[in-house]
């Protein structure tokens, strides 16, 4: 299936939307208009993906000039801040946040560079995710859902089934440190790329999270320290990786991969990695809560954006025209199936669902799982703050108080 998908990505690139029986946007856009694009990257095929999107959009979109700069995650965001600092601006941004961008005045309503047809496409509850005083300020690029997943000759070996409760959890740990010290028991990932995952994972899983539920900020609840205080102290009785600060996610799913990482929490994307990466004879179950606390999955949605960039008519258009592209079924499949993400809009969901199935499980995942509060305008410092709390707190620092100051500063 995946080779009929690209092979209809190249028919429609070649064709653009005309395809589709619809007039091409580059009749309406003025000949030399350059649209510019921040994209972040997801993985090792991003860059030549959007190479070949590029170059295939201008053959189709003549009078277009498509510029699309690929960053890791790592930089993102500094890239991102210096070119709006500096007055450049991308007219389009593949990022996860954007209320920071909306609370500034920076960013056009999803309805003036969407068309209306691509908009139709895109699951709502994706797109009240981007919702800010009653408008959408972005689409939905991807999402993804997050599991526990387990190595079960591992487990098997130290005689422990998959844990459900903390307290399951650090047992099993132990008895797995017994029988393969040679093995980490369980990862953790509290570096800038998924700190805030980390603290997702616990705190939701405690009955806390990073609001209350009247949506103000509640970083310093009584839920979320002692949900810090649990994975802390899994690090330092040795029943994880060594160093999760530095150690992202990408680390220790080489490490699972490999065998020698018993357990971690990770998206879907990780079970095609670990089938092409050694074979290990792994399972996948819920994450573990505290005791009998309602348990939630994590999503994690990415966006696109435009940035209000004093557009004329056919400037606008130009953009319309490329995020058309971006969404026209068979390539948006395609992008979502290479990186193994889900999709976010439903033509794409059945042409991934046809492709994969065993993606339908995960999709139902997705329907369940919480989101971070990404429409608040602070969740760039928040998110950047429960990372550098987490840190702290390994080492040696104290989670009230230091969750305290945090609160204080983004609650004012």
């Amino acid at each position: 299936m995946k080779k009929v998908i690209a092979l209809l990505l190249a028919l429609v690139m070649v064709f653009g939307l005309v395809a589709c029986g619809e007039k091409a946007p580059a009749d309406d856009a003025a000949t030399g208009t350059t649209v510019t694009v921040i994209a972040a990257q997801y993985g090792t095929q991003t860059a030549d993906w959007w190479k070949g999107f590029e170059a295939d959009f201008e053959a189709a979109n003549e009078g277009i000039d498509l510029v699309v700069d690929v960053v890791s995650w790592n930089d993102i965001y500094t890239v991102v801040n210096t070119r709006v600092a500096n007055g450049e601006a991308p007219d389009l941004l593949n990022i996860d946040v954007f209320a920071d961008y909306q609370a500034d005045g920076l960013l056009l309503p999803a309805s003036e560079w969407v068309s209306e047809a691509t908009y139709a496409k895109f699951f709502d509850s994706f797109l009240a995710e981007s919702v800010v005083d009653d408008v959408v300020w972005a689409v939905p690029d991807l999402a993804s859902a997050r599991a526990l997943y387990y190595n079960k000759d591992i487990l098997a070996e130290a005689g422990v089934e998959v844990p459900t409760t903390w307290a399951e959890l650090k047992e099993a740990c132990a008895a797995i440190k017994a029988a393969r010290p040679d093995v980490y028991p369980w990862g953790v990932d509290m570096t800038t790329d998924e700190g805030q995952a980390c603290f997702a994972y616990y705190a939701w899983n405690n009955g806390g999270g990073f609001v209350d539920a009247d949506g103000n900020w509640a970083l310093n609840s009584a839920e979320n320290v002692e949900a810090v205080e649990f994975i802390v102290s899994m690090v330092n009785e040795g029943l994880t990786n060594t160093d999760p600060a530095t150690e992202t996610r990408y680390d220790l799913q080489d490490k699972f991969a490999a065998g020698q990482l018993a357990m971690m929490i990770g998206p879907n994307q990780i079970s095609k990695y670990c089938e092409q990466n050694g074979g290990v004879n792994y399972g996948i179950a819920s994450l573990p809560t505290n005791g009998d606390k309602a348990g939630a999955s994590v999503g994690v949605m990415d966006r696109i954006m435009c940035f209000d960039n004093g557009y004329t008519e056919a400037e606008l258009a130009a953009v319309t025209a490329v995020v058309d592209a971006f969404y026209n079924d068979e390539p948006y499949a395609e992008w979502v199936l290479m990186e193994d993400f889900l999709p976010a809009t439903s033509t794409g969901n059945e042409l991934c669902a046809a492709a994969d199935p065993g993606m339908a499980a995960w999709i139902d995942v997705i329907g369940s799982a919480k989101f971070y509060p990404a429409a608040k305008a602070e969740w760039a410092d928040v998110k950047q703050g429960v990372i550098a709390v987490q840190q702290e707190v390994l080492l040696g620092g104290n989670a009230q108080e230091l969750l305290d100051a945090l609160q204080a500063e983004i609650a004012g």
